[in-house]
């Protein structure tokens, strides 16, 4: 889950990381009130997870409270590369007088962590790192041993920086670990760190991801959910535990296991050519089992979206055995009643599939249709979405 910045600005403060005083307002006045509290020049920043607000005129300095209103009042409710300012942040102003980059991610490929940083940040670190990659340090870090003293130490000398700024960086990247672990995270990012006119290190904006299946150890992560663009059916499913995603298609997908469900969206994409050009409405996948309750939660998020004309219901019985699937998806429907309006196909192969498939003939629920493969139960799938 990416944060907006004001909740990673908190996250480092909470941590020790230094940085300076920020409020998050949803109303111009809010702003003001903000502006007023915090006192002298303030920075109003929308509040969007996506970069180049500045350049869409989403980041402008505010000399007084009444210009914090005005600048708020522009820019709530502006649409910044598809994603609509909801908040804005009211940041105290900097003395600037250089600007760092400092970033610790999580490196799939290396199955560790790497840690990046260059004494040129700013906004065009992106370019820096193509045009003059040696210009950003780039320093492995052992996911036993982490960022220790000695390891800073090397990050910081890497990056060049000069000696009387080095303990303090030093310091601002252990702490800036600290978030990195302690909250779970995937990557931290500052850009820029600033050396302000007094010779401080400050954090001046950040940018945290953290790993959503490290959830059960951090209850106050829920508070830090986007609420305002959360699909409402991505909410629903989550709710029930469930693996859904949402795609933009007419065929609603429902199997068990990641790897056969995409495998199911593959062949219902590629059956769909022959049929209006239909395609997968989503990734659903319920795990290993599939009981009525389960079924019924699916069913249910997949029935309320409006763009799904049929549902495609994919199963290999393994644990779960095709006759315990199959009675939970005929007392999911009778839980579901007239909810459960949409037509059905469904495939059941693997584990007692026969007294599966025994069990949904002898139900005859109108809405279910049986098919022996997967290319016939996707073929069937689309062809009722698209009317047929």
């Amino acid at each position: 889950m990416d944060l907006f910045e004001y909740q990673a600005r908190d996250l480092f403060e909470a941590h020790g990381v230094p940085v300076l005083a920020g409020i998050v307002a949803q109303t111009p006045e809010e702003a003001k009130a903000a502006a007023e509290k915090i006192g002298g020049v303030v920075v109003v920043k929308a509040q969007v997870k996506v970069g180049g607000r500045g350049k869409a005129g989403g980041v402008k300095v505010a000399k007084t409270p009444d210009e914090a209103f005005t600048y708020a009042s522009d820019i709530l409710g502006m649409d910044i590369k598809g994603h609509t300012v909801h908040k804005v942040m009211i940041a105290q102003g900097a003395d600037i007088a250089e600007e760092y980059y400092f970033s610790v991610l999580l490196d799939r490929s290396n199955r560790n962590y790497l840690a990046m940083c260059s004494v040129e940040g700013g906004v065009e670190i992106e370019q820096l790192a193509v045009e003059r990659p040696d210009a950003l340090a780039r320093i492995a870090v052992d996911a036993g041993t982490g960022i220790d003293q000695a390891k800073a130490e090397e990050i910081v000398d890497a990056a060049g920086f000069a000696p009387e700024l080095r303990d303090g960086v030093v310091h601002t990247i252990l702490k800036l670990w600290d978030v990195f672990v302690k909250e779970d995270a995937t990557l931290v990012e500052v850009n820029p760190l600033v050396k302000t006119g007094n010779g401080d290190i400050l954090a001046l904006d950040g940018k945290v991801t953290i790993d959503e299946n490290a959830g059960f150890r951090h209850a106050d992560h829920a508070a830090l959910e986007d609420t305002d663009s959360t699909d409402p059916l991505e909410a629903k499913a989550k709710e029930h535990d469930l693996n859904y995603v949402k795609l933009d298609g007419e065929v609603g997908i429902i199997g068990n296991g990641a790897g056969l469900v995409m495998s199911t969206l593959d062949v219902v994409a590629y059956a769909g050519e022959a049929h209006g050009g239909v395609q997968p409405a989503n990734f659903l996948d319920i795990g290993g089992g599939a009981s009525a309750e389960v079924m019924a939660a699916g069913l249910d998020v997949i029935l309320n979206d409006a763009q799904v004309k049929s549902v495609f219901v994919n199963v290999f019985g393994g644990i779960t055995s095709c006759d315990a699937v199959a009675n939970g998806i005929v007392k999911a429907l009778e839980m579901l009643g007239d909810e459960a309006n949409k037509p059905l196909v469904v495939r059941l192969d693997g584990n007692n599939v026969e007294e599966g498939r025994r069990i949904l003939a002898d139900a005859n629920h109108p809405l279910v249709t049986l098919a022996d493969t997967m290319d016939e139960g996707a073929d069937k799938a689309a062809a009722l979405a698209n009317g047929k």
